[in-house]
């Protein structure tokens, strides 16, 4: 079934009905108890040795979210505003909970990973890296926020987290590419089919987000900011899932895509739902979609990928990558986010002046913000830091007031100028 059979569009949102939903599970019930997984160790065996080891990344994500949503689905249940929305739901649960049976077969039967399901899970744990625990303990979090608090706007932002992020955003793209993989090669039969499942199931999953919010969102002021709110927290770590360990394209090369192909694939789906809810994400606050309206989906990839793979968005590095082009897109996306109207009337300019990297400066001017290579001619701020250190405030969340107590930052410039550039970069 492709996404756009199982997902509302902009047109048809209205019309599928919860009972659809329902009425859609009924009739794609399905055993992973009856999956017989008895060939599909010399499957497994066939695969070269950067395919088991980039497998054993993904399937380990894979099965510690199975596991994890299951846990955390009852609040939302509990919460929705509609008897239907919650018989959907616990459905739902049901999914959950038969995905994380089929991972944990796959674990023991083929990988010989473990009896029971704890045990199989332990295994999963050293390859859950920094993005996807981000997001994850941030499912934990939200459970026991809706539980205190069951308004329609935390309900907004769990069906984000849950459906828009969580599913959307990080599952569907990687079940894509695997189903792709192993229903053309038909060496691992068992799992194939598996995925096939869950991938209809999770398709009406997130068939019921975009319903849902689409319902909410439009209509609530108070809906849209926490759902901002929300990404604005999440979205950090969103990128952090796809990179690779140790930033090695292999794993994803290995079986024949690119990181590039996979994020575009993502980003597609992200802009299509947000646009079918009524919500695109062009009219989000400018640092959720800081990218030129005529780029295509292909470029935003192209570089959302350089800067994760430099070691700029997404994981923490120690060492991000200074070349030029990077910081290029890096001071670009910036001075995409500023807030020029808060520099006022004038010439705004700040330079950043890197002892292990070149210096680049922005120009505010007449509500528009430019970034150049270079120093400026008369800066009215200037910052003297490190180019790992300017990327751990302004991309990592650390606070600039530790870095000037530390002297690892010195601002130089007018208390005025400081003030303005809190206002023009806050979003940064």
């Amino acid at each position: 079934m492709s996404v756009a059979a199982a997902e509302p569009n902009a047109g048809s949102a209205a019309r599928i009905s919860y009972v659809d939903l329902y009425r859609r599970w009924e009739e794609n019930n399905w055993s992973a108890m009856a999956l017989d997984f008895s060939s599909d160790r010399s499957g497994w065996d066939s695969l070269t040795a950067m395919q088991q080891k980039s497998a054993l990344w993904m399937y380990s994500m894979f099965f510690y979210g199975e596991d994890s949503v299951a846990d955390n689905l009852s609040p939302y249940i509990d919460a929705a505003p509609t008897e239907e929305q919650a018989y959907f739901l616990t459905t739902q649960q049901v999914d959950e909970a038969r995905h994380a049976v089929h991972f944990h077969r796959f674990f023991s039967e083929v990988l010989g990973a473990g009896d029971d399901v704890a045990a199989t899970l332990k295994t999963t744990l050293p390859r859950l890296g920094w993005g996807y625990r981000g997001v994850f303990d941030r499912l934990d979090r939200m459970a026991d926020e809706l539980r205190a608090d069951r308004s329609l706007p935390k309900f907004a932002q769990a069906v984000t987290l849950y459906h828009l992020v969580v599913e959307g955003t990080l599952a569907q793209p990687g079940q894509h590419y695997i189903e792709d993989f192993f229903t053309e090669a038909g060496s691992m039969p068992a799992f194939a089919e598996g995925m096939r499942h869950i991938s209809r199931d999770e398709q009406r999953h997130i068939a019921f987000g975009v319903k849902t919010l689409s319902e909410i969102v439009p209509q609530s002021e108070e809906c849209r900011a926490a759902v901002v709110e929300l990404l604005r927290e999440v979205d950090p770590f969103t990128l952090g899932v796809f990179c690779p360990p140790g930033f090695d394209r292999e794993y994803t090369e290995c079986w024949g895509f690119s990181l590039e192909q996979i994020m575009a694939f993502s980003l597609r789906l992200i802009q299509q739902r947000w646009r079918t809810i009524g919500f695109p994400r062009e009219e989000m606050p400018a640092d959720l979609w800081p990218f030129d309206p005529d780029w295509s989906i292909e470029q935003i990839a192209e570089r959302q990928t350089r800067l994760m793979l430099a070691g700029v968005s997404g994981e923490p590095c120690a060492h991000p990558d200074s070349s030029p082009e990077i910081q290029d897109i890096h001071f670009d996306t910036i001075a995409r986010v500023a807030d020029s109207k808060a520099a006022k009337a004038g010439r705004f300019t700040t330079e950043w002046s890197f002892s292990d990297a070149e210096p680049w400066h922005i120009v505010v001017e007449n509500g528009r913000a430019e970034s150049f290579r270079g120093r400026a001619a008369s800066p009215d701020l200037t910052l003297h830091t490190d180019w790992p250190e300017w990327i751990s405030i302004s991309m990592d969340g650390k606070s600039p007031l530790r870095s000037v107590a530390t002297r690892r930052l010195r601002p130089v410039g007018s208390p005025r100028a400081l003030n303005t550039f809190r206002k023009v970069f806050s979003p940064a």
